[in-house]
């Protein structure tokens, strides 16, 4: 028999993921926005609010810019499409990436992994992330590195991804891209936007010739700064949101 209680309680789980969905919608169409999309490949994920390891993915197939918070896939931690957006096929590389993080770091409600160009530049360079902006400082006791196994189709590589990642919210996936990992969809996509243009950077850096280095102690002072980086996501997502709603509305639906 079902109680007021239970019903109330469905009504929040249910309110709750509606609120994750239209989140990680906003932060695909964010990807496109900024240029960061592979065409249908890459994936966003969270973890769905409640007691099932369930998360939310893209359908594979459509490209980012079409997202909404309804076409969202819910998949459970093997694989399983528990509610289909409409298309319910999802990319398995990213299933495994993606299963990896949320089933081996409690705390992570969201995971990012992208292709993009200077990112992929950037985990293939021999030294990785280098310490050439203040950007990339602040990065950089964040980060940790994974080698490249060949494409994520191997979910024994998700004992080594996670083992790797550790309890860093950033990760080079050498020769691959890049991936973030935070507590929400908005503290995730914070970590992403310093990791991207903190190799974007790198990359016009290098491109001009020599680069300067910063000195050790200047290093080591960001990095001691870069403790709470997560917390600028209360700042800069209702930015994005509302830079979002004016370039392309339409994906909380």
């Amino acid at each position: 028999m079902t109680t007021t209680d239970d019903r109330s309680s469905q009504r929040d789980l249910r309110k709750a993921e509606w609120k994750v969905r239209t989140e990680l919608a906003a932060a695909y169409r964010l990807v496109a926005l900024f240029g960061w999309d592979d065409l249908v490949f890459t994936h966003l994920s969270a973890r769905v609010p409640g007691p099932d390891h369930h998360f939310l993915i893209n359908p594979y197939g459509l490209l980012f810019h079409e997202i909404t918070a309804s076409s969202l896939v819910k998949v459970d931690k093997d694989g399983q499409v528990v509610e289909s957006g409409g298309l319910s096929r999802v990319n398995p590389a990213g299933f495994t990436i993606h299963s990896a993080v949320h089933m081996g770091r409690e705390d992570a409600g969201a995971v990012m992994h992208l292709h993009a160009t200077d990112g992929v530049a950037v985990s293939a360079h021999r030294d990785g992330l280098l310490p050439l902006s203040q950007t990339a400082m602040l990065c950089l006791n964040h980060l940790s590195y994974h080698d490249y196994e060949g494409v994520a189709l191997n979910l024994d590589e998700r004992e080594r991804l996670i083992r790797d990642l550790g309890d860093k919210s950033m990760m080079m996936l050498r020769n691959h891209g890049v991936l973030t990992a935070g507590k929400d969809v908005p503290e995730t996509f914070t970590y992403l936007y310093f990791l991207m243009k903190a190799c974007e950077i790198q990359v016009k850096a290098q491109s001009c010739g020599p680069t300067w280095m910063p000195s050790e102690q200047a290093i080591q002072t960001t990095a001691n700064q870069s403790q709470e980086l997560g917390s600028a996501a209360a700042l800069t997502w209702p930015a994005l949101v509302r830079l979002l709603d004016s370039k392309s509305p339409g994906y909380a639906v």
